[in-house]
């Protein structure tokens, strides 16, 4: 088991980094944040975006949950909390882009694939909350009907960033931003295993290494969501 004292050691070269050795930085974010980004990741605790994409505090507001799902806006209650933070960053924070953050070996994803996401018992949590991908596994069953499970779950993580991004678009506060121009939305894609990260470009439909995505739809547009449906 591991101790927790390995935390507070953590802590303390933590403070000891910022607070001793370079104070500038938390004296410029103790009076309030200005983050650039707002990153929508998943709680895997293998994909840490602030070490992904080497980070400083403030640089990125981030949300984590479960298979970095962005919930449709629907009138009841519902999952609010993803709105929330959505609707913070984009509003009050006035952050210039989204990331939507999937990633390899997704268990999340992997209970949407064996069926997690279809009538969810009232107790299961993370089947009401996979069924928001749904969409994305009807999908891939029906595009990939011969393929592998491996296969076929790789493709429901990466078309589950697309159902995220689509979401997002249906937000009015995201809506209006994007037809002003002043907000971008983008999907990436990081594979566990070779390390790489990919982008989503609508251009082909299809996820591209991050820079051949950058170079086919221009540096501000990178990664850019379709169009509401």
């Amino acid at each position: 088991m591991e101790k927790i004292e390995r935390f507070i050691d953590g802590f303390t070269r933590f403070q000891q980094h910022y607070y001793e050795e370079a104070p500038e930085l938390y004296r410029d974010l103790r009076d309030g944040q200005r983050p650039s980004t707002l990153l929508i990741g998943c709680c895997d605790s293998r994909v840490d975006p602030a070490i992904l994409l080497d980070c400083d505090p403030g640089d990125i507001f981030t949300m984590r949950n479960v298979a970095n799902l962005v919930p449709p806006p629907r009138g009841d209650i519902g999952p609010q909390g993803v709105l929330a933070a959505i609707q913070f960053a984009v509003e009050e924070l006035l952050v210039e882009r989204v990331i939507v953050l999937g990633h390899s070996g997704c268990g999340g994803i992997r209970a949407l694939m064996q069926g997690r996401g279809q009538a969810p018992q009232p107790a299961d949590f993370v089947g009401s909350w996979m069924a928001i991908a749904e969409p994305a596994r009807e999908r891939v069953l029906q595009q990939l009907p011969e393929a592998s499970d491996e296969e076929r779950r790789r493709a429901c993580e990466q078309a589950s960033i697309i159902i995220s991004l689509q979401n997002l678009q249906r937000l009015p506060a995201v809506q209006r931003r994007t037809e002003e121009g002043t907000l971008s939305l983008h999907g990436w894609y990081f594979d566990l295993a070779s390390g790489s990260l990919s982008a989503y470009s609508p251009r082909v439909d299809a996820f591209l290494p991050v820079t051949e995505a950058i170079a086919t739809a221009g540096r501000s547009g990178a990664g850019t969501a379709p169009c509401r449906k």
